[in-house]
């Protein structure tokens, strides 16, 4: 009797550890955006089947449900803190990076096991995998093992002697559970981080993820209330969310701690920027011709930047996204329009409509002329640059019909 008391003794001292196990668990799939990336439109969540696009192909993201079948219900903690750290599912199956081990390698013991204990706790669904569209030879999995001889950084993160604990959490969220890089780092030939430049901005599905160092080439007009704000509410007075960045910001860090933010703030704005080319600007005749087009077709929703506020859209003097060091992302938002996400008590921004009518001379010139008045300095844009960008989203709208 005593021993089948001191056995239920030990099950009730158990479960609210468990529970605070899988209460971690889920703020830690906040924290990854779990979730934004195993999910597909109109699927349910953590079923897979995103698309993850390079220019060698497309990749989908994988069911990581309890199911037995098609998700993780036969995997351990130990199988998932593999797959987390080496890339590697059990029986040996190499995973493609476009799940970022390269960054989830830095997420601890404890996390991990949470992690996996909350989605043990996900309804099982069945769903099977995607088939991924590559090219040969990188359709055969064992690529990968020179791939991860190239990529995959076995050193451990650097923490100054000095850090605060702000500091080191914020490192430990940006390079680990956020993996911030796998947007925010320019990437080569072969979709691996360029060395020496991180989180210097590179392009992530027809869009320019910024440079987010601290430096004057990133968020150095940006204080730290700034960045949690922008983290927080996607907009703020230097920008307003684009991109997939959207998703992020909606599903992840808007359900963050404000200590978690402040947290990323104090390590993003602890990062020296590279240096980059000074920027070249239009010349005159452009700068003319871009003034031109703006008064035409932007200046009554835009105008200055305090006439911008006043009617509900994003101002452009120093606006972050018009004056980044690459203009992928302003094109895009004029051959394509967008549309901000809402904020709880502040007025809504209207949608931005598609400019595709203007050729590319004229896009080019309206841009480098945006990204050059009222205080702006950033490089000129070429018609081939907006020729080129809208090749490609043409096709994507092709795809999907």
């Amino acid at each position: 009797m005593r021993f089948v008391s001191a056995v239920l003794l030990a099950v009730l001292l158990a479960l609210p550890a468990h529970a605070a196990d899988v209460a971690r668990g889920r703020y830690l799939a906040i924290l990854g955006d779990c979730a934004g990336c195993h999910t597909a439109a109109q699927g349910a969540p953590f079923t897979g089947g995103l698309a993850f696009h390079a220019p060698f192909g497309t990749v989908y993201s994988t069911n990581i449900t309890p199911d037995r079948d098609t998700g993780l219900g036969k995997w351990n903690a130990d199988d998932f803190y593999r797959a987390l750290h080496e890339g590697v599912a059990p029986g040996g199956k190499h995973l493609y990076p476009a799940f970022p081990y390269v960054y989830f390698r830095n997420i601890t013991r404890r996390d991990s096991d949470d992690l996996f204990a909350y989605l043990r706790t996900v309804r099982p669904v069945h769903r099977a995998a995607t088939p991924n569209r590559l090219i040969f030879p990188l359709n055969l999995r064992f690529v990968l093992v020179f791939w991860n001889w190239l990529y995959r950084n076995e050193s451990a993160s650097h923490i100054p002697p000095d850090a605060n604990a702000a500091w080191k959490r914020g490192e430990y969220l940006v390079n680990g559970l956020g993996h911030c890089a796998a947007c925010h780092t320019p990437k080569d030939l072969l979709f691996g981080d360029r060395t020496g430049l991180p989180l210097a901005g590179g392009i992530i599905d027809s869009w320019f993820a910024p440079d987010i160092t601290g430096g004057a080439g990133g968020l150095g007009r940006w204080n730290q209330a700034d960045i949690v704000e922008f983290l927080a509410t996607g907009r703020n007075r230097h920008a307003t969310v684009t991109g997939s960045m959207k998703e992020k910001v909606s599903s992840s860090t808007s359900r963050m701690t404000h200590a978690d933010l402040a947290a990323i703030a104090t390590y993003l704005k602890s990062l020296p920027s590279q240096p980059f080319p000074a920027p070249n600007p239009p010349r005159p005749e452009a700068m003319a011709r871009g003034g031109a087009v703006f008064r035409a077709h932007c200046q009554t929703c835009h105008g200055n930047a305090r006439q911008a506020a006043r009617r509900g859209t994003p101002g452009l003097a120093q606006n972050t996204m018009v004056t980044s060091r690459d203009p992928t992302s302003v094109l895009r938002m004029i051959l394509a329009g967008g549309e901000a996400p809402p904020q709880a008590g502040a007025p809504p921004i209207k949608p931005m409509p598609a400019f595709t009518a203007l050729d590319d001379g004229a896009i080019a010139d309206v841009a480098g002329y945006i990204r050059n008045a009222w205080g702006n300095r950033a490089s000129a844009v070429s018609a081939t640059q907006v020729h080129t960008l809208r090749r490609i989203l043409d096709a994507e709208r092709g795809a999907k019909r």
